[in-house]
């Protein structure tokens, strides 16, 4: 395929994800239409690299990753971000239900050398399968480590469609409320005239020195400075370059240094959240038919029941802390595919849900700062140190 060529089929997949989610009002979430069209694809036509192919490749990708981690910071404030210590609570929580299941029941059903390797992709990131793919591999284990690679790339046809009906009826009984006011929105009440105007340590841009450069220039500062910060203290502590930028962008925004929202302002941010699903819908080159069929019964069962395990511990937690059990187990529910799928679906319920832009910015206040912080949990930090943990019973 030529760069356009590619660059137009991967777009029209992810088009028509967005079409049959509009139609359905995001019953059928977009980002479930497109794994499978991408799924079909591998399966048939596709070159195993049409992503790269179409111009998304490593560079842009960890780029983009960058760029949209550090802006999601910058939607956040520091007593927001403290304030979710409860959403860490049920991510963490939502782990151990994981872990509880497959490697009691699992490993007694399926064996404990499968629920070892299965378990850490279920928890997370594609860094514990790698880490647990690589092991089985040493170990002369090579249907287990395809299980590592197929657990992490298959756990979103999961993940994807039970969030979206968590985050359709959280939604629904935070807009109702709102409508008759049981529920206020807390950044319209902040802008209201009588309350008083924070001052932030760097004054505000003029408007007309706010171009795109200046904005994207001001936000590559912040993550370049936040992966430079993770570097730095490695030998100390090893925190996630990625985790890091998600804080210097909270600090970042609250210093003045950034605006809020900087790639909507600099209109970018379209563009770069197309980079990243489509990075992630690359993974799916790997899930061959025949690799499908050999791991189906195993893939299944520690998939179904590290979800139960999942959901049963989050609930319960959730309400002991006042989180409804859907947004309980929505967020526990981030382990299965982190960031960008877990904005990509807020965004979908909030848009089918909401009636006015207000509504639809009320919903995004109330539940993206915790799909973003239950992602960042699971996925990013606590799965690698599980395979970390894990690795070494091979």
């Amino acid at each position: 395929m030529s760069l356009l060529m590619a660059f137009s089929v991967v777009l029209i997949v992810l088009s028509l994800g967005d079409l049959v989610s509009a139609k359905t009002k995001a019953f059928v979430p977009s980002v479930f239409v497109s794994a499978l069209l991408f799924l079909f694809g591998f399966w048939t036509f596709f070159p195993a690299d049409i992503v790269a192919l179409a111009g998304f490749q490593m560079p842009v990708v960890t780029l983009s990753m960058y760029l949209l981690i550090t802006h999601m910071g910058t939607m956040l404030s520091v007593r927001e971000l403290a304030a979710q210590w409860r959403t860490i609570a049920v991510a963490l929580i939502g782990i151990v239900g994981i872990v509880a299941l497959t490697m009691t029941v699992g490993a007694a059903i399926f064996g404990f050398e499968t629920a070892l390797v299965a378990t850490p992709p279920l928890t997370g990131g594609i860094v514990a399968a790698i880490v647990m793919s690589d092991a089985a591999t040493a170990a002369g284990r090579d249907s287990l480590a395809i299980l590592a690679i197929i657990t992490y790339v298959m756990q979103g046809f999961v993940g994807y469609p039970l969030t979206a009906i968590m985050l359709k009826k959280e939604g629904t009984r935070l807009v109702n409320g709102f409508r008759t006011g049981e529920f206020k929105h807390v950044k319209d009440e902040a802008k209201a005239v009588d309350a008083p105007v924070k001052k932030k340590l760097l004054p505000a841009l003029p408007k007309d020195y706010q171009t795109t450069y200046v904005t994207l220039a001001r936000l590559g500062l912040a993550a370049w400075a936040a992966v430079a910060f993770a570097g730095f203290i490695k030998p100390v502590i090893d925190i996630s370059p990625f985790v890091m930028c998600l804080f210097f962008g909270v600090i970042a925004q609250e210093i003045g240094f950034v605006e809020q929202r900087p790639l909507n302002t600099s209109t970018s941010f379209g563009f770069l959240i197309t980079v990243l699903m489509a990075y992630v819908f690359a993974g799916l080159s790997r899930a061959t038919p025949a690799m499908l069929m050999e791991i189906v019964v195993p893939l299944g069962g520690i998939i179904i029941l590290g979800v139960t395990g999942m959901a049963i511990l989050s609930i319960l937690l959730g309400k002991k802390l006042g989180y409804t059990k859907e947004m309980s187990f929505a967020v526990a529910l981030t382990a299965l595919y982190g960031f960008p799928p877990n904005y990509i679906l807020t965004e979908e319920a909030s848009k089918a849900i909401g009636k006015t832009q207000e509504e639809r910015d009320f919903l995004m206040d109330e539940m993206l700062p915790k799909m973003l912080v239950g992602g960042f949990t699971t996925v990013t930090i606590v799965s690698v140190i599980i395979a970390g943990i894990f690795v070494q019973y091979m």
